[in-house]
């Protein structure tokens, strides 16, 4: 990495714009940065560092508030460098995040960071995104931004910090530079390894635990306790072969005697079965013989009513047809009951019963005359429908007739009440169309009025804060004299004190710094008021300090002045009072002007509404008048055609009679004859029919055997007692027929002609052998069940074994590596992996940064490091300790002077700046910044860091030292001077001739 040029632009203290070129400042290799405390020297460095990264180095990276306080009014701050970066040039240009006035009203608003990256050669894209720029940048220099902020920007304290820092601190640190994340990560595999390996022992020896108990459960014994469990189960499976072989052979036994007693008692149970059915079959032929009466008084009986079952169907024939006639009879008594209730009355009178041949003819001729009248009462009928439509008609039109005229009398009311609306909806148009001409010009009234009034109490805010702000100033300008003529008093008595604080530097044998002799006969003691260096520039550094805070709070007061200027000139000196009137009358005149030009838009269609009415009322008047006309005309019509069909009606059926009354009466008398006539004739028919069915059935039962119709209903029987008597008829001969085939069967002839059989004791016998079987076979059951079970455990139990002995093996091996990766265990240094790798890179930087701290303490001092083991067992690998070889002592850190430290500490930064580069892939970083330390150096020891500092330019690096020492200045031609002044730092280059 080498630096070209930068340029800053209202950046930190730098209020306009200040450039430094870097090819100018370090052609020689070397430059000083110099300038009074406060004036911005490491802001030039946050500069660089911002354009590279977009964050400042170290605790500075929090502050977001990096616009200049100097800087005017408007100006966006900017920071843009050139530099060349893995080998091609390019550009960064970076705007940091800041806060503007904002374009309208008051406040701020947040203006967001932006970046730009050129690049010189063209051969890439050129990039605006931050975080790409961020990626690229890192990817250029190899180095992270904490690598980058150590490395390349060498920051003298925080590397005194490290070399005293405790072994934890001094991980942290080296942590972040060096890149071990891998290395936790592998620590991380470890442990993850050794816990699932833990897990899957675990449940592995679970799983034999299991198995053994499940074994002993089976096998009826105690949990197992000892050390071979696979040889204890084995035992127990080979018992249990044993027993299930000795249960086998006794189950064969007990079955083979148990089938010999069973077939002896078979064969006794079947000789007195036989013997037992031929006695019953005996028994059972004597009590058909006994009952042989009973069965003929059976079949006789089964026969009569065979015989009646015909004479039963035509009697039930017969009840039918007298049914049927009584039904007819007593419709044909409600026939001439409705007939005597209409003119039919009179045909009862002529007609007879049994009907004569002529009462038809009388019924169907008195039909025909009443018909003839029908068609005459039809065309009546007719008339009187038209008339009383009519009628309905007239009424309906009437009542349009009265809708019509309030109808006409509504909507003229309502064209008379028009104009005097259409009036005050025209004014209120007009005082509407007024207030929206007016309500711009009042609104910027309105809008003036605010302004004002938030100006004032804007100036009552400006003047405290600015009473408040010349307080300090002033506080702060007495304090700064009194610093400053402190301090020119405590400079004034070191002068006269030097002599003494000369030979407090004197050594026996060493050349006095003055006149160059080795030899101190009587050197100066100092006195107790004695002022040394250290006082003085303690005493320099507050007055710069107060003075800082002065310039600060001066530039405040000019701002705050200004402020009130403007805020003044915004409200032209008015009271509150008066501001507070003008702003209450504006916002009531812009709130009335809006309410009333609010109402526009709805008196414009106010208005368009009533002409619309007025034009809808017109025309519904028109239209109701022409309707009402037509009604009138419709009632007259009416009229006339009522009293055309009343005097059609009179002529026809008289004056009070109704054509549709006589019409249904005549139509009763038609419907009552035609039902007579029909029920005169059913009930004719009827009766002959159940004469005729009665003498069928003497008929039939004279046929059939029986003396009369009587006797022969008597002898019926229903179709269940029929159908019981042939069923008992036909199973007494079956049983007759069956218990003479078992008497002639051969074993019963057999079993009747011995002695009868005691089958008891060859039953007890069968049903102990049968018990001896069924123990027998359960204790067999319970034997093979019991090996088949220890069988299939005792070979999970083997299989289980013989994957837990490898996974034991495995699982030790694998936590003994855990333990020794995260420092325990066998691992004699307590060192994790991690710490392991940051004490091999603590090494390196101890050995790179020894070469410089020999060459700076001319040869005397060197760095040692140590891998021991802290105290109370914290981590080893990170102690850092420093040897003296004129006392080949290795002592502590500490125990170095000021100056010495400061060598320790750069040296240290520069071993570490080698290291990193080389981790980094070889990066070459041309350019590189070392940050304060040197006031603490003596004349030696100065030349002897200026030396090492020359190798490093000479190697072809450009160095930038940050420091206020006057021999550093007088050392160093080429000087980035950084100058401090009221309103805001400048630079000023001052190239070796």
């Amino acid at each position: 990495m080498r630096l070209h040029s930068l340029s800053v632009t209202a950046f930190g203290p730098f209020g306009g714009t200040v450039e430094v070129d870097f090819d100018q400042l370090g052609a020689d290799g070397l430059f000083l940065l110099h300038g009074p405390t406060g004036a911005g020297k490491t802001s030039v460095l946050d500069a660089v560092a911002f354009a590279l990264y977009g964050v400042l180095p170290g605790s500075r990276r929090e502050n977001k508030r990096l616009l200049s306080d100097h800087a005017a009014p408007g100006v966006v701050p900017r920071v843009e460098l050139e530099a060349t970066l893995g080998g091609r040039r390019l550009t960064l240009v970076r705007h940091p995040e800041y806060l503007r006035p904002k374009l309208r009203g008051v406040g701020t608003t947040k203006q967001n960071a932006k970046a730009t990256l050129t690049w010189h050669d063209g051969r890439s894209e050129n990039l605006s995104r931050i975080d790409e720029i961020a990626l690229e940048v890192e990817r250029l220099l190899g180095m992270r931004v904490d690598q980058f902020f150590q490395v390349v920007l060498l920051p003298q304290g925080d590397f005194a910090r490290f070399l005293r820092a405790k072994n934890e601190d001094r991980g942290a640190l080296l942590e972040q530079l060096f890149d071990t994340d891998r290395f936790r990560d592998i620590e991380t595999w470890f442990q993850e390894r050794r816990r699932e390996s833990a897990e899957r022992l675990a449940g592995k020896s679970a799983s034999l635990d299991r198995i053994a108990a499940q074994i002993a459960s089976a096998a009826g014994e105690p949990l197992f306790v000892g050390t071979d469990v696979v040889e204890w189960a084995t035992d127990l499976l080979d018992v249990a072969r044993k027993d299930a072989s000795t249960r086998s052979e006794e189950l064969r036994e007990a079955r083979a005697d148990h089938e010999v007693r069973r077939q002896a008692a078979r064969d006794a149970h079947r000789r007195r079965d036989a013997r037992d059915r031929g006695v019953a079959a005996q028994a059972r032929l004597a009590a058909l013989d006994a009952s042989a009466a009973e069965r003929v008084a059976m079949a006789a009986e089964l026969d009569h009513a065979r015989r009646a079952d015909d004479v039963r169907r035509h009697a039930e024939t017969a009840e039918r047809e007298r049914h049927r006639a009584d039904l007819a009879a007593t419709a044909l008594t409600r026939a001439e009951s409705a007939a005597s209730r209409t003119d039919a009355a009179s045909l009862l009178q002529v007609l007879s019963w049994p009907p004569a041949p002529t009462d038809p003819e009388t019924l169907d001729a008195a039909v025909h005359r009443w018909s003839g009248e029908c068609a005459v009462l039809d065309s009546v009928a007719a008339d009187e429908a038209d008339r009383a439509a009519a009628q309905r008609d007239r009424g309906r039109a009437v009542a349009l007739v009265d809708t019509l005229t309030d109808e006409l009398e509504r909507l003229r009311a309502r064209v008379a009440a028009v104009p005097a609306e259409r009036l005050t909806l025209d004014a209120e148009h007009r005082e509407s169309v007024a207030a929206a001409a007016s309500l711009e010009s009042l609104e910027a009234r309105h809008r003036s009025a605010v302004d004002a009034a938030t100006a004032h109490v804007e100036l009552v805010r400006c003047t405290d804060r600015l009473a408040a702000a010349v307080t300090e100033f002033d506080r702060l300008r007495e304090s700064h004299a009194e610093l400053r003529t402190a301090w020119l008093a405590l400079r004034e008595r070191r002068l006269d004190g030097i002599a003494a604080e000369l030979a407090g530097e004197l050594v026996d044998g060493q050349p006095c710094g003055v006149c160059g002799a080795t030899e101190h006969p009587a050197p100066t003691s100092s006195g107790p008021d004695q002022v040394s260096k250290t006082d003085e520039d303690r005493a320099l550094r507050r007055a710069d300090e107060v003075e800082s805070h002065r310039v600060a709070a001066e530039s405040v007061v000019h701002r705050l002045r200004r402020e009130k200027d403007e805020v003044a000139a915004r409200c032209a000196d008015r009271s509150a009072a008066e501001l507070t009137a003008d702003l209450d009358e504006a916002t009531t005149a812009v709130e009335s002007a809006r309410r009333s030009a609010g109402r526009l838009a709805r008196l414009d269609a106010a208005r368009d509404a009533l002409d619309t009415e007025v034009h809808a009322l017109h025309a519904r008047i028109g239209t109701a008048s022409a309707e009402l006309a037509a009604a009138g005309e419709r009632i007259a019509s009416l009229d006339r055609r009522i009293a055309e069909t009343t005097a059609r009606i009179a002529s026809a059926v008289g004056e009070s009679g109704s054509a549709v009354a006589r019409r249904t009466a005549v139509d009763a008398a038609i419907a009552a004859t035609k039902t007579l006539r029909d029920a005169r004739r059913d009930a004719d028919a009827a009766h002959r029919s159940a004469s005729s069915a009665d003498a069928d059935v003497a008929i039939v039962a004279e046929r059939q055997g029986f003396g009369s119709a009587a006797e022969a209903l008597a002898a019926v029987r229903d179709a269940a007692r029929c159908t019981a008597l042939e069923k008992a008829l036909q199973e007494a001969d079956r049983e007759r027929s069956a218990q003479a085939a078992v008497l002639l069967e051969p074993v019963v002839v057999e079993a009747m002609s011995g002695d009868p059989v005691d089958v008891a004791p060859v039953d007890r016998a069968e049903e102990e052998s049968r018990a001896r079987v069924d123990a027998a076979v359960a204790a067999d059951s319970d034997a093979e069940g019991r090996r088949r079970t220890l069988q299939g455990l005792v070979t999970e139990l083997w299989a289980a074994s013989d994957v837990l002995g490898p996974l034991r093996l495995e699982h030790r091996e694998l936590e003994n590596l855990a333990d020794v990766v995260a420092g325990r265990g066998q691992n004699s240094r307590k060192m994790s992996l991690r710490s392991y790798v940051l004490a091999a890179r603590l090494e390196d930087v101890a050995t790179a940064a020894s070469v410089r701290f020999r060459r700076m303490s001319e040869g005397r001092y060197e760095f040692v490091h140590s891998d021991e083991v802290g105290p109370r067992g914290t981590r080893g690998g990170l102690g850092l300790d420093v040897r003296d070889d004129y006392t080949g002592v290795v002592r502590s850190a500490g125990t170095l002077s000021g100056g010495e430290a400061f060598c320790a500490s750069l040296s240290l930064a520069l071993g570490l700046a080698d290291v990193v580069a080389a981790e980094a892939g070889g990066v070459t970083l041309d350019t590189m910044f070392i940050d304060e330390g040197f006031g603490s150096l003596d004349a030696g020891s100065l030349d002897a860091v200026m030396g090492v500092l020359d190798e490093l330019r000479s190697g072809g690096r450009t160095v930038g030292i940050v420091s206020h020492v006057d021999e550093i200045r007088d050392r160093v031609p080429s000087r980035l001077e950084v100058i401090r002044e009221r309103h805001g730092s400048s630079v000023r280059v001052h190239a070796a001739v």
